[in-house]
């Protein structure tokens, strides 16, 4: 499907994370508005998430090694067409629980366990923007870093590394806002709260009865949209800020 625009090339959306929930969506929905999808994630390519020319655009990569994801980096600069990145979305997390599921608070989390969760969660999405920071630049693209509501208050489920590194990554986003904005590049972050996805911990319903005005989960797709939005010109002058999608929860 061509862009909306019929001269104008393709535009390429690079996301992180791509196998599942909010990911799964993403790639949904920016294909169906006629990007292509390049997508990055430790699994190989997911048969049950098939899009158009998924396995050649699909990057096998482990965000929690430094050296993988430089090689991943150069790999995906070798198929940009025209050295263009329009969209990159730092979308891959990972949230380690404990014994029979149980939550890793501030005292129980090992420091092996604080390191791993923080190079997938905080130092992947800055490794990825600086290393395409040429590919944006050159058609003034945007980034979507993805935190959590985890990252401004204490979760129930949500361990104390992945909160951490949620909070430490709404940070860098505004760093990042405030250093690749001066190139022409936005860098903004969506904080999902409760989203409907395979990853929900057994309880969530009382969050939603107790916390969450609109008293529902939110969906993949509701997440998703608002990343299209960030990544589109509608958002042309939103830069460095954090969007809640949460149903209240917040509030």
């Amino acid at each position: 499907m061509p862009s909306s625009h019929s001269n104008q090339p393709r535009r390429t959306l690079l996301l992180t994370g791509a196998s599942r929930g909010i990911g799964h969506a993403t790639v949904k929905r920016f294909s169906a508005a006629g990007w292509r999808v390049i997508t990055c994630s430790r699994h190989a390519f997911p048969e049950n998430c098939p899009w158009e020319m998924g396995p050649e655009d699909h990057i096998q990569v482990d965000l929690a090694d430094p050296v993988s994801t430089r090689e991943a980096i150069a790999l995906i600069k070798k198929r940009l067409d025209h050295g263009e990145l329009h969209a990159l979305v730092n979308n891959a997390a990972i949230s380690p629980k404990g014994p029979d599921g149980t939550r890793l608070g501030s005292v129980d989390t090992d420091l092996d366990t604080w390191n791993h969760v923080f190079r997938v969660n905080f130092f992947a999405p800055i490794m990825m923007a600086r290393g395409l920071i040429n590919e944006l630049k050159a058609v003034k693209g945007s980034v979507v870093n993805v935190t959590s509501i985890a990252g401004s208050r204490v979760h129930p489920f949500a361990g104390a590394a992945y909160a951490t590194s949620k909070a430490a990554l709404a940070a860098l986003t505004r760093e990042m806002a405030s250093d690749f904005g001066r190139i022409g590049v936005r860098v903004n972050s969506i904080a999902p709260g409760e989203i409907d996805t395979s990853i929900l911990s057994p309880g969530t319903e009382k969050i939603v009865e107790q916390q969450i005005p609109m008293h529902r989960l939110g969906t993949p797709d509701e997440v998703a949209k608002i990343i299209y939005v960030l990544c589109t010109e509608t958002s042309s002058y939103v830069n460095g800020a954090e969007i809640h999608i949460n149903g209240g929860q917040h509030v």
